[in-house]
C-alpha cells in the first residue's frame, strides 16, 4: 500500500508488522517518533500481544530487551547519540550473549559540544561491539531493512542495528510502500529462539568465562559475522521475491562500469552523490559510486570486486577518528590492500552540516584530476580554525574551543 508518511512512522509500522512481543522505549532525538509510533500502535490494538515498556534510561531500555530476549520474546528498541553511549555496556552484552534484538539507530552526532543533528559518530562508536550494522539509503530501504533485520537476527541469534540518518530520513515525508501483514508473516517466521530461559531445563546465561575459553567465544562471534556475509544477500533475494523490491544486501553499485573514480559512502548522502554523478557522467566524466549497506560485517570481497576497475576511490563519510581520519576509509583500504588504488577520505556532514551537490562536484573533479589530498574536510572554515589555533597559543587559559568557534562564526572578534 502506497502512503505518504514520515520516515519514523514508516519504521514504526514496519516494526509492528514484525510482531515484536516486547518493545522498550526511552525517547531521545531524533528517534523519539519511532517509539512513540510503536507505542500508539500498541495502544490502539494494531499491534497486539506486545508489552510496551517505558523505562528510565537508555541503559534500562536495552537491559530490559536483553532480559526479554533471553526469556524468549521477540524484542525491539531504538536510540541515538548519547543514548547509544549510555547503553554501551549492554550493547556489548547483547552481542556477547547472542541475543537476536533489533535496534534502530536514528544517527546523530555525539557531544561535546552538544549537537542534535545527523552524522554517524554514534553507530561508528559501536561498530566493533558484535552487532550487525545495516545502513539505510532511503526511507523505503529503512522500512524494508527492519523487516529483514528480524529474520537475520533470529536466524543467526545475533543482534542487528538498523541505522538511518537522523532528521534527513527520520523526519522526512515521502511516498512509501507499506507491506501487508500477510506478506510480512509469510517472510518472517514466528520467533523460535536458539536459547531461552526455561525452568524445566535451567542453565546460566552470561556466566564468567576465563582465559581458557574467552578466545574461542570471541572467535565464534566473528564466525557469526562471517555467516552474515552469506545470509544478508540471501535474505535480500527472498525479500525481493516476496515484496518485489531490491532492498538490503551488502552493497549497491551505481554506474561503476567503466568508472575511473568510484565514490563510497553510507546512508542517505548516496542520493546526493548519485545526482552529482549523473551530471558529471553527462559531461563525460567516468565516475560511479558504491553504497555500503552492511558495514558490519564489512563486505571486503564484494567491495574489492566493485572497485577493481577504478583508478581511485573517494570515501565520503560522516564520522571522524581523531588522529587517524576516516573510519570507513580505513575499512575500504583493508579491502584494497593489494590493489594499489589511491583511497581519498572526505569528512563531510559532521554535526548535520549540509553536503551540497556543488561541494561534492568540486571534490569529485579534484579527484578526477588527481588533485585531492589524502584527507579533506568538506567546506571547512579554514579562517575560523586558524584564528582559534592562534588564539589558543596566545594564552594558557584559552577557554573552551566550541564557544570561541561559535563567536568567530557569528562574526565576533575574539581575543
Amino acid at each position: 500500500m502506497l502512503k505518504q508518511m514520515e520516515g519514523s512512522e514508516a519504521v514504526a509500522r514496519a516494526v509492528a508488522l514484525c510482531r515484536p512481543e516486547v518493545v522498550c522505549a526511552y525517547p531521545i532525538t531524533p528517534q523519539t517518533h519511532i517509539v512513540e509510533g510503536v507505542g500508539a500502535l500498541v495502544k490502539d490494538g494494531t499491534l497486539d500481544n506486545c508489552e510496551f515498556i517505558n523505562v528510565e534510561s537508555e541503559f534500562a531500555a536495552l537491559s530490559v530487551a536483553i532480559g526479554a530476549s533471553a526469556a524468549g520474546a521477540r524484542s525491539y528498541t531504538a536510540t541515538a547519540s548519547q543514548g547509544l553511549l549510555f547503553m554501551g555496556e549492554a550493547v556489548y552484552n547483547a552481542a556477547g550473549l547472542g541475543l537476536p534484538i533489533v535496534m534502530t539507530i536514528g544517527n546523530r552526532a555525539i557531544g561535546a559540544p552538544i549537537n542534535i543533528w545527523n552524522d554517524h559518530s554514534d553507530s561508528m562508536s559501536m561498530r566493533d561491539a558484535g552487532w550487525i550494522q545495516l545502513y539505510a539509503e532511503t526511507n523505503q530501504e529503512a522500512l524494508d531493512l527492519h523487516i529483514q533485520a528480524f529474520r537475520l537476527a533470529e536466524e543467526l541469534s545475533c543482534p542487528v542495528m538498523v541505522c538511518m540518518d537522523g532528521f534527513i530520513l527520520t523526519h522526512a515525508y515521502e511516498r512509501l510502500d507499506i507491506p501487508d501483514q500477510d506478506e510480512v508473516d509469510a517472510f518472517l517466521p514466528a520467533f523460535d529462539p536458539v536459547q531461552i530461559l526455561d525452568p524445566d531445563n535451567p542453565y546460566s546465561i552470561g556466566a564468567m568465562v576465563g582465559p581458557d575459553a574467552f578466545t574461542e567465544v570471541r572467535y565464534l562471534a566473528n564466525d557469526t559475522q562471517l555467516q552474515a556475509l552469506r545470509l544478508i544477500p540471501e535474505i535480500g533475494d527472498v525479500f525481493k521475491g516476496v515484496f518485489g523490491r531490491d532492498s538490503g544486501g551488502l552493497i549497491h553499485e551505481y554506474k561503476t562500469e567503466g568508472a575511473e573514480t568510484i565514490v563510497v559512502a553510507l546512508g542517505s548522502v548516496n542520493g546526493t552523490i548519485k545526482d552529482v554523478i549523473d551530471g558529471m557522467r553527462g559531461d563525460g566524466v567516468g565516475i560511479g559510486s558504491v553504497s555500503i549497506c552492511s558495514f558490519r560485517p564489512f563486505p571486503l570481497d564484494e567491495l574489492r570486486d566493485a572497485l577493481s576497475g577504478a583508478k581511485r576511490v573517494v570515501v565520503i563519510e560522516k564520522s571522524l577518528a581523531p588522529g587517524l581520519g576516516g573510519v570507513v576509509a580505513s575499512n575500504v583500504r583493508t579491502s584494497l590492500r593489494d590493489a594499489g588504488l589511491a583511497v581519498y577520505t572526505v569528512i563531510a556532514g559532521l554535526g548535520g552540516r549540509a553536503i551540497t551537490m556543488a561541494s561534492l562536484q568540486e571534490v569529485f573533479k579534484a579527484a578526477d584530476d588527481d588533485r585531492l589530498p589524502d584527507i579533506q574536510f568538506l567546506d571547512l572554515d579554514h579562517a575560523a580554525v586558524e584564528h582559534e589555533i592562534i588564539r589558543a597559543r596566545r594564552t594558557r587559559r584559552s577557554g573552551p574551543t566550541a564557544e570561541h568557534i561559535l563567536r568567530q562564526k557569528a562574526g565576533g572578534a575574539g581575543k
